[in-house]
């Protein structure tokens, strides 16, 4: 078995690798060619010394597709809870309060025919780009084909594997337009993605510049409220969030008008909207606007011969409601290929992990 860190994925993983192999699994798992189980949060009365109100939060989520060859499981073991920024902001926040500062996330991948564990990797770069990956082919799918200026709403590290990754699947995009809470925060990102990506990167000082004249507006942040206010929306425009309600916290970066005015929802999966009661997603059927069956997913989009935009004056909303095992596992399974052609890692014997008797 094969133990995998950040600094060993950094080396073997691009985000186009992340985007292929995503395609893939969400088409198999739309197919019936792959399984998962809904992620569960589940907090414990147990609240960190220095930080009143951070609990610790265990995570887990799994799945699988045949395509990798793997079923994952991916945990973490949180200390977490919500802190509010200087500019009046509150936001979610993982402390670092394992031995030596760090945190706790790891991917387990199974062979689908051995049984065996074949590797244990850490998460987090796998998260991140994940994450993009998704929200990127719904970009691809469902925005216009003609945009040149977007929006982005976030200045951290998942916004930028999104900016990174939606320059991957829209490289005629031109311009972003950046805004988060934090000046300092969005000026620097600002000034680093112009560097990095050759174009016209700006931060902008009001939410609405974010939004008015962008063709594509993607929110990537860890915000607890709504990042910007849905009328400013406009005709054609496709709108992405990756932050919804998750059955412990009320969660959300798009407000009801934003998901009221959407001609078209797609969210990554219908199973986790209600397994958490995501009322953001829910609100519209709920206020009798669109019927359940009117929301479809990621998975359904990718294999459908139809275009997933029926107007070029369209709203379009792909809400990234969710993680899913699967996820791990299709990327997990791409990175232990190739650690296993350069030999990156620490191999330990498998058997340590095997026993000859059943429970």
């Amino acid at each position: 078995m094969r133990i995998l860190s950040n600094a060993d994925v950094e080396q073997l993983l691009s985000p186009q690798d992340v985007i292929d192999v995503l395609e893939v699994a969400y088409r198999e798992l739309a197919q019936n060619r792959g399984g998962n189980r809904p992620r569960n949060h589940t907090y414990f009365p147990v609240e960190d010394e220095h930080h009143p109100g951070f609990r610790f939060r265990f995570k887990s989520q799994e799945g699988g597709n045949i395509s990798s060859g793997v079923w994952g499981t991916r945990i973490t073991s949180d200390m977490v809870g919500v802190e509010t920024l200087p500019t009046g902001e509150s936001r979610r926040r993982l402390l670092p309060v394992a031995p030596g500062g760090k945190y706790v996330g790891l991917v387990t991948l199974f062979s689908l025919t051995e049984l065996a564990p074949l590797a244990i990797i850490h998460d987090s770069v796998i998260q991140k780009y994940r994450v993009g990956a998704t929200t990127s082919l719904g970009i691809r799918e469902m925005a216009r084909k003609d945009v040149t200026v977007a929006g982005m709403f976030g200045a951290g590290w998942q916004a930028a594997a999104h900016l990174e990754t939606l320059l991957l699947v829209r490289p005629e995009i031109e311009e972003i337009r950046v805004f988060s809470p934090t000046r300092q925060r969005r000026e620097q990102f600002a000034a680093d993605w112009a560097a990095k990506s050759g174009r016209n990167v700006i931060a902008v000082d009001d939410p609405k510049q974010a939004v008015v004249g962008c063709g594509i507006i993607t929110a990537a942040t860890a915000a607890m409220d709504a990042v910007f206010d849905g009328s400013w929306i406009e005709p054609g425009t496709h709108v992405s969030c990756i932050t919804s309600p998750d059955g412990t916290a009320t969660r959300r970066e798009l407000d009801d008008t934003a998901f009221d005015r959407a001609d078209r929802i797609v969210v990554f999966s219908r199973e986790q909207v209600h397994h958490d009661s995501q009322f953001d997603i829910l609100g519209p059927v709920e206020r009798g606007l669109k019927s359940w069956d009117d929301i479809q997913e990621l998975g359904d989009i990718l294999v459908d011969p139809q275009p997933a935009r029926a107007s070029e004056d369209d709203i379009t909303i792909f809400a990234n409601n969710t993680g899913m095992g699967i996820q791990f596992a299709a990327v997990g399974a791409r990175i232990l290929e190739l650690a296993e052609e350069r030999d990156l890692g620490h191999v330990i014997p498998t058997d340590w992990f095997l026993e000859e008797t059943t429970p």
